[in-house]
């Protein structure tokens, strides 16, 4: 059930109320007793989220994140030792068209 605030239009006064969403607002001030009152938009309450699967950096075992953190070694591993040989590759190409221009051939 949420909170709702009220203000009154003609003493002022402002009070929160806990009501059914499906209640009518309310009419008659507590204070002053005249039928003024309005509900007023609320800023709401803020969400926490709790629990496993909302975020990756959310609450995670102790498992799990070693877990991931065994799989990106693995994954960077693997792109770096590919990455390299094809550097080297294409190095060697470059280099043996180069010295073909260099010498005319």
């Amino acid at each position: 059930m949420p909170t709702y605030e009220y203000e009154c239009g003609e003493c002022g006064h402002f009070f929160e109320a806990f009501q059914n969403m499906s209640d009518a607002p309310l009419q008659d001030c507590p204070e002053c007793g005249q039928k003024s009152l309005r509900r007023l938009i609320g800023t709401g309450a803020g969400i926490i989220f709790k629990g496993s699967g909302f975020y990756c950096t959310d609450y995670r075992s102790d498992s799990y994140n070693q877990a991931a953190k065994k799989d990106t070694a693995v994954v960077s591993t693997t792109s770096t030792k590919s990455g390299s040989s094809e550097k080297s590759d294409s190095a060697k190409k470059n280099s043996a068209s180069s010295n073909k221009k260099s010498t005319g051939d």
